[in-house]
């Protein structure tokens, strides 16, 4: 039987398809062994993200997949300029629903089909629900999406496309959060979550795979921006497992990236705190990572410290600039994806330093 772990209190659940969280509050994380990673596997999947198939924690002759993959993953990595032979961009947004969050989303509704689920819900601030109801209308599995009444038109176009229910609220993201769960808890239904699902991580862990195998090696800082840190938290588990097995000999530093108005790791971080106490969220362009009280902010914050990364704080003007010149590098990215950059040009780095910038969704998702 599949298991979940407190990350709080320790106690062990049996995973069911309602269980969410544990009765101490607690984030749950999935009980695996770490997995041996077999590269002449790999070849024999299909090239997408399910190259990696062997280290996620489903039987290894499942076949659910296949009927849910829309061949997300493999993106590429390309230098930021070629003046600079070690800056590179990984164009998450070369994806089937246009954000990395696709790797999580088809992750978890495979596992929620394997479960036999007939209806998930999830809230997001766009991208997280675009890509939970493309993957459900794959999985014929019913879909409601909570989102915020100001979340951009077009996020909120694509979801309907797919067929979900929007459920929009009016609040802070911690409100759209809570009105989600009391109807999951209500409805007891699947909470495809891409906060509390830790099986959404083992399709973000598949960034660090692919830039694995793309750099034949690690490199030296990974920029990521972060909110609720499904991507941080992913490519730290993956570049984990490759360290342990051996097929690394470092963890590249963790360079995690908010928005100044809503920085609650920031603080913690400069604070010497374990984990993140709630803030106001002053308002701020990047939608995407605008969360106040992240839930996983202890297993962030262990992360980046434990990798010898660094926190940076930015600024809404220069997020903007930022934007404009990626955009004229060619790279035409949602304005959440431009802290990133805007991270990367106020990051201390060395002049030989092998750093990677994800571009996590593409412009036309923005308002």
């Amino acid at each position: 039987m599949e298991q979940f772990i407190c990350n709080s209190c320790g106690n062990k659940h049996d995973l069911t398809p309602t269980l969410w969280k544990c009765e101490c509050g607690g984030v749950l994380n999935i009980v695996k062994d770490t997995p041996k990673v077999n590269r002449a596997a790999w070849n024999t999947y299909p090239n997408s993200l399910w190259r990696y198939f062997e280290t996620m924690p489903f039987a290894k002759d499942s076949k659910t997949w296949e009927s849910v993959t829309m061949g997300e993953g493999q993106s590429p990595l390309i230098l930021l300029d070629p003046m600079e032979p070690n800056r590179y961009v990984k164009v998450e947004y070369m994806m089937p629903t246009l954000s990395f969050k696709d790797r999580g989303a088809v992750v978890l509704m495979t596992k929620a089909k394997e479960l036999g689920v007939s209806k998930v819900i999830a809230d997001s601030s766009g991208n997280a629900g675009t890509a939970i109801a493309a993957y459900a209308a794959r999985c014929n599995i019913a879909c409601d999406i909570y989102l915020s009444d100001e979340t951009s038109p077009k996020k909120i176009a694509q979801i309907k496309a797919h067929g979900a229910t929007i459920k929009e609220i009016r609040g802070t993201r911690e409100d759209i959060a809570a009105a989600a769960q009391k109807a999951v808890d209500e409805e007891k239904v699947f909470y495809a979550s891409h906060v509390y699902n830790p099986y959404f991580y083992e399709g973000t862990k598949t960034y660090a795979y692919e830039i694995f195998e793309q750099l034949n090696g690690v490199p030296d800082a990974l920029i990521i921006p972060v909110g609720n840190g499904t991507l941080l938290l992913g490519a730290y588990y993956g570049f984990n497992e490759l360290f342990e097995n051996g097929l690394i000999d470092k963890l590249p530093k963790i360079v995690a990236i908010q928005a100044k108005n809503c920085a609650p790791l920031v603080k913690a971080y400069q604070n010497g705190e374990e984990s993140a106490q709630s803030v106001t969220n002053r308002g701020t362009l990047a939608e995407g990572i605008a969360i106040a009280a992240p839930a996983r902010s202890k297993q962030i914050l262990e992360a980046v410290r434990h990798t010898n990364g660094t926190f940076i704080d930015i600024e809404e003007d220069e997020i903007l600039s930022a934007r404009a010149k990626l955009s004229e590098k060619g790279f035409y990215v949602e304005v959440t994806s431009a802290v990133n950059y805007a991270g990367y040009l106020k990051y201390k780095k060395a002049p030989d330093e092998k750093i990677i910038i994800p571009l996590c969704g593409a412009g036309i998702k923005s308002k």
